[in-house]
């Protein structure tokens, strides 16, 4: 059993950056890909970023590439994700999520947080 806790969201105007961090419990906390999606409002749950169990892997989508970057501290059961050059388009409400495989789909992932709201303005 995993639990996870994002933070870091808020308002941050066009071109800022933001940084979320998910906070994780459990001994296994480790073995589990992680991973970062969002959901506008009105919109479907989309993948965003995700990373294998020790960092040596990572994948993203095509529109954050270059501006998202997900890391991890398995010492300290976090997953964070830097977004810089934010855009209007970006804003949603985040959500972290572990499971034992890297999907871009929502199915497949067995824990999620709570999400934290990101707002870009223009």
């Amino acid at each position: 059993q995993v639990q996870l806790v994002e933070s870091g969201g808020g308002l941050v105007q066009a071109g800022g950056s933001l940084s979320l961090s998910c906070a994780g419990s459990g001994r296994t906390f480790s073995s589990y890909f992680m991973a970062w999606f969002r959901q506008a409002s009105g919109k479907e749950h989309e993948f965003v970023a995700a990373i294998n169990w020790n960092g040596g892997s990572t994948h993203y989508r095509n529109s954050v590439k270059g501006r998202f970057t997900i890391s991890r501290d398995n010492a300290k059961n976090t997953v964070y994700l830097q977004m810089s050059s934010l855009k209007p388009e970006d804003t949603a409400v985040y959500y972290c999520a572990a499971g034992p495989h890297m999907y871009t789909t929502r199915p497949g992932w067995d824990y999620w947080g709570q999400g934290t709201q990101v707002t870009v303005s223009s």
